[in-house]
């Protein structure tokens, strides 16, 4: 969910589960880079940021709509760089590069994949191993060259893309369901390390977001929500100083549902649910 679905919720955000929020953020987001920039979500927070007047790095591995994106968005100096996040040292120069032009004020680790997987089919352990590359280490890679000048000017906010489908493991869906859920403890611990460093640490967990990712989900989604809503939401989120948001709501009770229900009445329902399909290839 983001992909396939928790963020900025509706009027009633403080009754829905996962809306702790720290103290509002008072400077505006002068510079923002964003991973997973080439479409879906990446892409739509992209277009919100800029129309609020934000410089972009935009990160992705498909050059031509980074390219697309950069000459649609208002505003001047946006950065471009293709590539992919699984290559770490590619990724941190394009940090490095985007940091030279000004302090950083958002970081934003969007690039995710999902793919149905199998874990007694050898030929799907490639699969496993790019999701949580793509989806959990490089995230770490995104934040990791930020850190220290975020530490020094004592403010900025780290952001990470996770998904309901990390609440619970879905059958066929292994690898990103764990991911997803690597993503939220991870982005949790790296919160509570940044504590009273003046650095935020946001987790959003989309729920059901009409992207390119979802569009071959062979299954109902509940609450689906146009990828530019989602946008509107999620910064609404990032620049309230949330801790953990789902969005859309609906999506947070569905996941503090399924939290409660037990591991018996769980397996017996979900072992009947549609899977994602598996692809011979690295997923998107």
């Amino acid at each position: 969910m983001a992909g396939e679905a928790m963020a900025s919720a509706g009027p009633d955000a403080s009754a829905v589960p996962g809306a702790s929020s720290q103290p509002v953020l008072a400077e505006a987001p002068g510079r923002v880079f964003i991973t997973g920039a080439s479409s879906g979500i990446g892409a739509a927070l992209a277009r919100r940021y800029a129309g609020q007047g934000a410089v972009l790095g935009l990160v992705g591995r498909r050059q031509d709509a980074l390219l697309a994106l950069a000459d649609a968005l208002p505003g001047q100096g946006h950065r471009v760089y293709p590539l992919d996040v699984r290559d770490r040292p590619a990724l941190r120069a394009a940090a490095v590069d985007f940091l030279a032009g000004g302090p950083v004020d958002r970081v934003i680790a969007c690039a995710g994949i999902s793919a149905g997987t199998l874990t007694d089919a050898p030929e799907d352990f490639a699969v496993f191993q790019a999701i949580f590359d793509t989806n959990v280490l490089a995230m770490v890679a995104t934040f990791e060259p930020f850190i220290a000048a975020m530490r020094a000017r004592r403010r900025g906010v780290l952001v990470g893309i996770g998904s309901v489908a990390g609440v619970r493991g879905l059958p066929g869906a292994g690898a990103y369901s764990a991911s997803k859920a690597a993503v939220r403890a991870y982005c949790e611990s790296l919160r509570v390390e940044l504590r009273g460093s003046g650095v935020q640490v946001v987790t959003l967990a989309p729920g059901f977001i009409a992207t390119p990712m979802t569009a071959r989900n062979p299954y109902r989604m509940p609450f689906l929500m146009p990828v530019e809503r989602f946008a509107e939401r999620a910064v609404r989120a990032i620049e309230a100083g949330d801790r953990y948001r789902v969005i859309p709501w609906p999506m947070a009770w569905v996941g503090r549902l399924l939290r409660l229900v037990p591991d018996a009445l769980y397996d017996a329902v979900a072992a009947g649910r549609k899977r994602k399909p598996r692809i011979p290839h690295d997923p998107e």
